[in-house]
C-alpha cells in the first residue's frame, strides 16, 4: 500500500446549541402607604426611567394593583429589586417589588 491509497474521512464538527438566558420581569405592587412621588423617584433612580415613564408605571400599579417595570436577565432583575427595596426601607416605606420568570 502506498500513501495515496489511504482515504481520509472528514471530521464532523458539532457546535453546541446555546439557549438564550431566561428573562425575568420586575413587578411593582401597589400599596396604600408609599407616596406616589417616592415610587416615581425610585423608578427614576434605580431603573433609569424618565419622569413620564416612571409616572405611567406607578399609575398602572396604582390602578391595576401591579405593573411590570422592566424585563431583563435574572441577576439584573434581582439586583434592581433589592436596590429599590433597600431605598424604600431606608425611607421607611413598604414598597414591594418582585422578580418573576417571564412566560
Amino acid at each position: 500500500m502506498s500513501d495515496k491509497d489511504i482515504a481520509l474521512k472528514p471530521k464532523t464538527v458539532t457546535k453546541p446549541k446555546l439557549e438564550r438566558p431566561r428573562l425575568y420581569k420586575v413587578i411593582l405592587y401597589n400599596d396604600d402607604y408609599t407616596p406616589r412621588e417616592f415610587v416615581t423617584v425610585v423608578l427614576k433612580v434605580v431603573f433609569r426611567m424618565s419622569n413620564e415613564a416612571g409616572y405611567r408605571v406607578m399609575m398602572t400599579a396604582h390602578k391595576l394593583g401591579s405593573a411590570v417595570v422592566v424585563v431583563c436577565a435574572k441577576d439584573i432583575a434581582e439586583t434592581k429589586v433589592a436596590e429599590a427595596m433597600d431605598l424604600a426601607k431606608e425611607a421607611g416605606f413598604p414598597l414591594m417589588l418582585k422578580a418573576e420568570p417571564e412566560e
